[in-house]
């Protein structure tokens, strides 16, 4: 067997080899490893795996920490005429295997001419562990082909493929075929083919296997239970999980987690958290299944609490946790929180890995710190489509669509291919930018170039970007031009263009179409009653009103949330539940009013109603955003940058005020939007107007 195995690289795919170079100073920073000087051992037969040399390089194998490591070390087997032992090529299969280098291994495997059960046994693990599902069960057919007979090591593996590949039909066979051979009463395969058939959603197939598994092997593995069980939770069937819970002999932490995963799936929070309390151990899946489970269900303040409290117990959290807990902090826009979750990431030794480095990218991109973003994704190492999707859109969502546009090219010049989320971001940027030109050629690259089909998404933003130009006839010629049914997102993108150039009759066009796709959507009486209350058509206005009335159709509310202190602090419009509402409504007159004497002016075309100027006006004070930017000036000192998150598309009153706020505190004021970010400073906003 030749040593000088291929890892995929073509600089390692020559056959001739040379003596190993000697071994270098201490000094030196290449790898290197303390082997016996020993004549090299001749043998007729396979060496035994008794003798001490084998033993000491089964312990070099084990320990190697990469795979160069690897490689030296089957050098020197080879150079000490130990290539044919069964044991080390086993054993350079499985840890070529667990260091994801599937080639060698698999190069392993074909150089060595007397294949084993043993052999095969060690590759199928291998190659099932790294997801290469179907070149797992091409070996099990060798494997059969070979005359080699399968053991109770080999079918649960084999099962895991198939599964992996939805092969209902040969799990099927294999079923057969593992009863023929009388495996199916073996824990270890009967857990498999519970499995198996709750992994292809077989679940009364599953219920099956495990009725008919004897008494001892229900009793004797909780493993069986926990896997039906989840299974249950992922169809959503908790009825069936909860009494297999309460039916179970014994539990373990297993079992709990598995069904508090149910409840949080099921969005049932509160369920999930009796039972994580009635926990008399805990483990970090434990924690992790809480924090990703609040945070799925939208309560993100929660998640980052039961993170915090996960610390304080002295538990260390996995990527997951980690990645869950940041994810909270870019949906709340808790930049205090994400930057102490990144500080305890740097204190623990964790790695900018393509789990964790696009999710803090993200935090500080959606918190606002774009710069921040920028630093991270430079310092990760590892850079796959993720990463480089999440900063392109972090740079779309800030409105700097050159950073992005370059940040795409970078890409490229690495290698990487674009998908459709990249040309999202493109698309997106082009958008807030106003660059038509670009954006169209975007899309047309994605499809020409690329061979990606647009989804609705794309044919939106186009939409979105001929509309936001102004170039409305154009928009809606491209949507009667999809080969798509526009759906109401779309007709959406356009209904809000002609509110900002003041179209009406298109406006009323596009509205008929949105009352078709969706009559209880609030959305498509709201954008009506802007586009008729922008030019003062209050008895339109009333008409859509009542029309919503109704119909009882209700208006989404209004909130946004700002961090002071570490704490979140949420709002909504004409809040008057905050602790401190006095002193936040006496703020924001004073900011209303100090505006005025520069120059503001309400724009009360923003508010719906047909009232007198002065109600108008306190209607379009109480909105969200200003409530949450009165009470970051009472409480933040001088200086600090605000922060807010709103839940829907800043008002152009808003908008305004926040221009004038950011000059006369001589503060810089990020507002993120359900659109984009807004950046005020000295009187001016990073969206030039264009938004």
């Amino acid at each position: 067997m030749k040593p000088s195995i291929s890892n995929g690289s073509s600089s390692s795919s020559t056959s001739s080899f040379r003596k190993p170079k000697p071994r270098p100073s201490s000094s030196s920073k290449t790898s290197t490893f303390s082997f016996r000087k020993t004549k090299p051992h001749i043998s007729n037969g396979s060496p035994s795996s008794q003798d001490p040399l084998i033993t000491h390089f089964a312990s070099l194998i084990r320990s190697s920490k990469n795979i160069l490591q690897l490689r030296q070390i089957h050098a020197q087997v080879f150079h000490r005429n130990l290539s044919s032992s069964s044991n080390l090529t086993c054993l350079l299969i499985s840890v070529s295997s667990s260091l994801k280098s599937v080639p060698y291994a698999l190069s392993v495997f074909n150089h060595f001419h007397r294949k084993s059960l043993f052999l095969f046994n060690a590759l199928i693990r291998g190659l099932t562990d790294n997801s290469n599902f179907q070149s797992s069960v091409s070996h099990f057919l060798l494997m059969l082909s070979h005359g080699v007979c399968p053991d109770r090591l080999t079918y649960p593996f084999v099962l895991k493929s198939i599964a992996g590949l939805g092969l209902r039909f040969l799990g099927l066979i294999l079923h057969g075929r593992i009863t023929k051979c009388g495996f199916e009463f073996d824990s270890f395969v009967r857990v498999s083919l519970v499995e198996l058939y709750v992994n292809l959603e077989e679940l009364g197939l599953a219920l099956q296997v495990f009725e008919e598994s004897p008494e001892r092997i229900k009793n004797g593995s909780i493993l069986l239970w926990n896997v039906l069980i989840n299974g249950y939770c992922k169809v959503g069937n908790l009825r069936k999980a909860i009494e297999l819970f309460k039916a179970m002999p014994e539990r373990n932490i297993g079992s709990f987690n598995s069904l508090i995963n149910g409840f949080m799936r099921n969005g049932d929070s509160g369920e999930a958290m009796v039972l994580f309390n009635e926990m008399k151990e805990k483990d970090v899946v434990s924690w992790t299944t809480m924090v990703d489970g609040f945070s799925q269900n939208g309560d993100h303040e929660k998640a980052l609490s039961m993170f915090f409290k996960m610390l304080e117990g002295g538990l260390k959290p996995n990527n997951l946790t980690l990645v869950s807990a940041l994810s909270a902090c870019a949906k709340l826009g808790a930049l205090e929180a994400g930057v102490r979750i990144h500080n305890y990431f740097l204190e623990n030794g964790f790695q900018l890995n393509k789990a964790i480095g696009p999710a803090l990218v993200n935090m500080y991109a959606k918190c606002g710190d774009i710069q921040s973003a920028c630093k991270v994704f430079d310092e990760t190492k590892e850079k796959d489509i993720l990463t480089w999707s999440v900063m392109i859109w972090g740079w779309a969502i800030h409105g700097y669509y050159e950073q992005a546009f370059q940040c795409f090219k970078k890409m490229m010049f690495s290698g990487i291919k674009p998908d459709e989320v990249i040309f999202l971001a493109l698309l997106t940027a082009c958008s807030h930018a106003g660059q038509v030109k670009l954006g169209l050629n975007f899309f047309d690259s994605m499809r020409l170039d690329y061979s990606i089909e647009p989804t609705m998404k794309h044919y939106t933003l186009v939409v979105d970007l001929l509309g936001r130009a102004g170039r409305l006839d154009e928009a809606l010629e491209f949507i009667e031009w999809m080969p798509i049914s526009p759906d109401f997102v779309t007709w959406g993108a356009l209904f809000c263009a002609c509110r900002a150039h003041k179209n009406i009759k298109m406006a009323e066009l596009v509205s008929e179409k949105l009352l078709q796709l969706e009559p209880k959507h609030p959305g498509s009486y709201v954008f009506l009653s802007n586009v008729y209350a922008a030019v003062g058509r209050w008895e339109d206005v009333e008409r859509v009103r009542m029309v919503m009335q109704n119909r009882a159709v209700g208006k989404d509310p209004g909130w946004s949330y700002i961090e002071v202190g570490g704490q979140v602090h949420s709002f909504v419009a004409g809040d008057h539940a905050h602790k401190h509402a006095r002193e936040i409504y006496l703020k924001l007159e004073e900011i209303v009013a100090g505006a005025r004497e520069q120059g503001y002016m309400p724009e009360t075309g923003w508010v719906l109603h047909n009232i007198e100027e002065e109600e108008k006006e306190d209607a379009l004070g109480s909105h969200s955003e200003k409530l949450a930017l009165a009470f970051a000036l009472i409480c933040t000192s001088p200086g600090t940058c605000i922060r807010i998150v709103k839940n829907l598309r800043v008002c152009g009153d808003c908008h305004s005020l926040m221009k004038y706020a950011s000059k006369m505190s001589q503060r810089d004021i990020v507002l993120r939007d359900i659109k984009r970010f807004h950046h005020f400073k000295n009187g001016v906003c990073s969206c030039g107007d264009y938004w």
